[in-house]
């Protein structure tokens, strides 16, 4: 601890503001990112499937998904708008050295976040307006769109974390940039795909937890047991595929990020047949208080073998590599990431075993109880992904080129203190919005399944989208109801 004092006291009053502001935004804005990147392609997937099988249900939840993704496009937009002002604003040192390296994956996340606002407008437009292939066909690129969008930000992220695709002059300045080995480097494959995957399975597991919740509160309509079922499907499936690329990606950065390995395993000096602590807290003199203690295994994941050497933090200096603290934070962050991981592969086992057996999904209520945890679990795995990245590579800002304190502004830590508490009331609003929004179109859905005409006159008409489909005629007249024949679909929506 005193240790870490030391440091802190030897760096720029506005490190801490500046830090504290960008990791608020950050933290943030990422709870929306599976949504971004993946909603598309799940409410794409029912929408084929609502066509392939001629499925009310599955068109009418599409659509609804379709809503909901838009709302949250429009947040995102907030979100990821403040986010791109910070990287200028809080961190002028790193941008203006090196934003002729890596700039141009936040060229790509730009262009893919402009084409996906005319896809998702064109989808949105297209219900009941267009033919139903030509509309499905039409949105097909918006998944692509969002990947691409992936695909920027991690470029930029992982050449931060190893990068490469230049030569420095005298003066320490990058000259003759090379762009494809700049997005191309070591660590962007197994950072891209884990990010992608952690995508789709955070999205899919939290829309069907919606449904989990629904089922739990007696809404056991075809309706819901759809909305349960695909989604879920989807994590299920990815599950496994996941639990095999976090163990890649750890490995790649065994190999290309050797300090911030031994940060979120707390290997404290270089050795072999080094033992794996989950949990536990690392004190100044190297030794782990509390945890669970796993001869060799830190090793074995390495290398695959048990005399594999793993770097230890005292390899380098103490101000070259992560304190104390930033290394405890890393190493809990990855831990609960990796439990997490498995305990959802206990669940995907658990769907898969009743699928096999039965046909059906399992119907004890402690699995849709599990089922509904497992989005909330989701998306604590995503922020502590996003804390072993970031804090795992302190004190560099640009791995073993630039530190966190060399990059950051010269404005006075008064104004970014107030900036924080402004950029938190503000996201409070925002999200608070978004929550009434999300909940006003879950009333008028559910108004409208339950097809009370009475209870419908008393709100305003329904708006187009973004706000959920035009209100449907009575079911007498419509001559099909949602449910393919009940006259409504009980429950309505979660």
């Amino acid at each position: 601890m005193f240790s870490t004092a030391v440091l802190l006291a030897n760096t720029p009053d506005q490190l801490l503001p500046a830090r504290e502001l960008m990791a608020f935004t950050l933290a943030s804005h990422i709870l929306l990112v599976p949504f971004g990147v993946a909603l598309p392609f799940i409410t794409l997937l029912m929408h084929h499937r609502g066509l392939r099988r001629n499925d009310p249900v599955a068109l009418l939840l599409a659509r609804r998904w379709s809503a909901v993704m838009a709302v949250q496009f429009a947040i995102g937009i907030i979100t990821g708008t403040v986010l791109s002002f910070e990287f200028g604003l809080l961190w002028p040192g790193m941008m203006g050295r090196w934003g002729d390296v890596f700039g141009l994956g936040f060229g790509v996340e730009a262009w893919a976040f402009f084409l996906e606002a005319v896809l998702i407008a064109i989808y949105l437009y297209g219900w009941r307006r267009l033919k139903p292939w030509t509309h499905f066909w039409l949105a097909v690129p918006l998944p692509l769109a969002a990947l691409m969008g992936a695909f920027g930000i991690i470029a930029a992220n992982s050449w931060m974390n190893t990068p490469q695709g230049f030569s420095l002059d005298a003066q320490g300045k990058p000259i003759h940039v090379d762009v494809r080995q700049a997005i191309f480097t070591p660590i962007f494959g197994p950072e891209y795909w884990h990010f992608v995957v952690a995508m789709l399975l955070t999205a899919a597991y939290v829309v069907a937890g919606v449904y989990a919740v629904g089922w739990l509160r007696g809404r056991r309509d075809r309706y819901h047991r759809l909305g349960f079922t695909v989604p879920f499907t989807v994590a299920a499936i990815l599950t496994p595929v996941q639990f095999m690329l976090g163990d890649s990606a750890a490995r790649a950065v065994f190999h290309k990020q050797p300090i911030k390995f031994a940060a979120t395993e707390l290997v404290w000096k270089t050795d072999t047949h080094v033992p794996e602590y989950m949990f536990g807290t690392l004190n100044s003199d190297g030794t782990i208080s509390g945890g669970l203690k796993i001869p060799q295994l830190d090793s074995i994941l390495a290398g695959f073998k048990p005399s594999t050497q793993v770097t230890g933090l005292t390899s380098v200096p103490a101000t070259d590599r992560p304190t104390i603290v930033q290394a405890t934070i890393a190493h809990w962050a990855f831990d609960i990431m990796v439990t997490v991981g498995s305990l959802l592969i206990l669940l995907a086992l658990w769907y898969a075993w009743s699928w096999w057996r039965h046909r059906d999904n399992p119907r004890g209520r402690w699995f849709y109880r599990c089922a509904a945890i497992a989005g909330v679990a989701c998306l604590v795995t995503v922020e502590c992904g996003w804390i072993t990245t970031e804090v795992g590579r302190q004190p560099w800002i640009v791995y073993n080129h630039m530190r966190v304190s060399e990059a950051v502004t010269d404005t006075a830590a008064g104004s970014l203190w107030a900036m924080l508490g402004i950029v938190i009331a503000v996201y409070v609003a925002v999200f608070g919005s978004f929550l009434a929004v999300v909940l006003k179109m879950r009333t008028r859905w559910r108004i409208a399944d339950e097809g009370s005409a009475a209870a419908r006159a008393g709100l305003p008409p329904e708006a187009d989208t973004p706000y959920g489909p035009r209100s449907e005629p009575e079911p007498a007249a419509a001559g099909a109801a949602p449910d393919g024949g009940s006259g409504h679909t009980s429950g309505g929506a979660s």
